[in-house]
């Protein structure tokens, strides 16, 4: 370029040498000199521009490579998450199968379990019902049993007392009392209506009902002086009135009882209450 430029301007003089002035020569060598500056001015920006565009060219080349790579290795991340995601869906589809057959498989057993509960429940509906008409048979030929019971102690009156005494002894204490207070009601002139008072007043006695029991035992003293329950019925009506803390009276029951009958069983333990009584 700049030998270009020389040889321009030596052309230039040569030529003008011959026919030009010296204040014309003076001129065009001013005018070389600004076109040289001017060249050279362009001739500097133009290295400029071209020393910019190799930069920039490089940034921009630069920067499309790491564009490029960072579009691949985007592609490459999205990629591994449709893969990874496949493989999810794999893995769920597994477990969705594998629930499929859990869940069936207790279906099948609890219909399996329903149907054999249904047969069990049916078979014990027939054992109960079994059962039902044993038992109402049962019950009838209980009824039947009380009922000739019933009719053959009102028409026996020893059998009506006696049936007291087993129902006492088996610690029925109600049971038996409604039978002996039945057999007074049905024969108060029996030889053992004082036995039937004395044993309803027991029965008050083991249930602990003494007030009652020194009235049952009051009946014997009173209306069956003769009998042989009055010794024990006296005894008896003694302890009740110290159960409840009437010493007075039982003492007063336990003396007369001393004095009435002194050879029998029941003064020998009279004499020994006596003692503990205050």
């Amino acid at each position: 370029m700049n030998k270009y430029i020389n040889l321009v301007v030596m052309l230039l003089v040569s030529t003008l040498a011959g026919c030009a002035s010296q204040s014309a020569l003076d001129n065009v060598r001013s005018d070389i000199d600004s076109i040289k500056t001017r060249l050279y001015s362009i001739d500097r920006d133009f290295n400029s521009i071209r020393e910019e565009s190799k930069v920039t060219v490089g940034a921009i080349e630069k920067g499309f490579k790491s564009d490029v790579a960072s579009v691949r290795k985007m592609s490459a991340d999205i990629q591994a998450t449709i893969d990874s995601t496949k493989n999810d869906m794999r893995a769920l589809n597994g477990k969705l199968d594998d629930t499929i057959i859990a869940v069936k498989k207790p279906a099948e057993d609890l219909a399996r379990y329903s149907e054999d509960a249904d047969k069990r429940i049916l078979a014990l509906e027939q054992h109960i019902l079994k059962q039902q008409v044993l038992l109402d048979s049962l019950m009838v030929q209980m009824a039947a049993k009380a009922k000739a019971e019933k009719d053959e102690t009102s028409a026996n009156p020893d059998s009506l007392y006696l049936k007291g005494l087993d129902l006492l002894k088996a610690g029925d204490l109600v049971s038996a009392r409604e039978h002996f207070t039945k057999f007074l009601d049905l024969n108060p002139t029996h030889d053992l209506v004082a036995n039937a008072h004395y044993w309803i007043g027991e029965t008050y006695y083991s249930e602990k009902n003494y007030e009652a029991a020194i009235l049952s035992y009051q009946e014997v003293i009173k209306n069956y002086p003769g009998k042989e329950k009055v010794a024990a019925a006296m005894l008896k009506q003694a302890m009740s009135f110290e159960a409840i803390k009437d010493a007075k009276s039982a003492k007063f029951i336990l003396k007369k009882l001393v004095e009435g009958f002194p050879k029998s069983e029941e003064a020998r333990k009279a004499k020994v209450l006596l003692k503990g009584i205050k």
